[in-house]
């Protein structure tokens, strides 16, 4: 499985050498861009959108510009399309439906598919939204099973339930490469060995509350590369044992 290490500061991409997961909304308001000696991929900061405004202010050709603009970065591997997730506060903030957010996210990967390295997404609450939401795209001419990868959305507050590793069970066994949005440890240790790939930026939050690392002057490793790097170091090794100890 390869991980993506969340982070908001874009400049990480020229200090570290550990594959990053970005967000268009940290990166959009520079001037210049970085140059990466990392891969990376783009996260397309939907949630923040929704959750804000309960739509996409961002239209379509901004964010197809904007990914343009990216590809000088280099290293840029693939890029989320601007789904709609399907947690029930943002559901109530857009005022539509499960259907209509899973419609609107199959309807924009359509949009962006030959514009630009992006991937499809499928979102859904139950996991028979998710299948439902294979069958859209399936309708659409989209075969997901040749898909290099297919973001799995709406998951990252359930990670501590036996449902999240059933959901990425049931995707790997038909066939699909799943990328896992906002992966935690819970979610590692229950679906990680059916993951293609994981992004995670539970680091900075668990940062928030520890106490800085020796020898770090801030108040709070909350935006610290050192204490992001040890957490990733530690959450992989604890991903290897628990590989090892399934094989066994």
């Amino acid at each position: 499985m390869q991980f993506y290490l969340g982070t908001h500061r874009p400049n990480w991409l020229e200090l570290l050498d550990v594959p990053l997961f970005v967000s268009h909304r940290t990166l959009s308001p520079r001037k210049r861009m970085p140059v990466a000696r990392c891969d990376w991929a783009l996260d397309s900061g939907g949630f923040s959108e929704l959750s804000m405004y309960g739509e996409w202010r961002t239209t379509l050709p901004e964010y197809v510009e904007a990914v343009d603009r990216y590809q000088q970065i280099g290293g840029l591997e693939w890029a989320a399309p601007q789904d709609w997730m399907c947690e029930p506060f943002i559901l109530e903030k857009t005022g539509l439906s499960v259907r209509e957010h899973q419609e609107r996210t199959v309807q924009n990967y359509l949009d962006l598919r030959d514009r630009g390295p992006f991937v499809p997404v499928l979102q859904g609450w139950a996991i028979s939204d998710y299948i439902a939401c294979c069958d859209l795209y399936d309708e659409a001419g989209v075969d997901l099973t040749t898909a290099e990868r297919v973001g799995i959305g709406s998951v990252c507050r359930r990670q501590g339930t036996s449902e999240i590793g059933t959901l990425i069970k049931v995707l790997h066994d038909a066939g699909i490469s799943c990328h896992g949005f906002g992966v935690k440890t819970e979610g590692l240790l229950l679906a990680g060995r059916y993951l293609k790939s994981a992004d995670s930026m539970a680091w900075s939050f668990t940062a928030r509350r520890d106490w800085p690392l020796p020898g770090c002057s801030h108040k709070s490793c909350a935006n610290c590369s050192r204490y992001a790097l040890k957490w990733r170091r530690q959450l992989l090794a604890h991903r290897d044992q628990l590989e090892l100890e399934v094989a066994a």
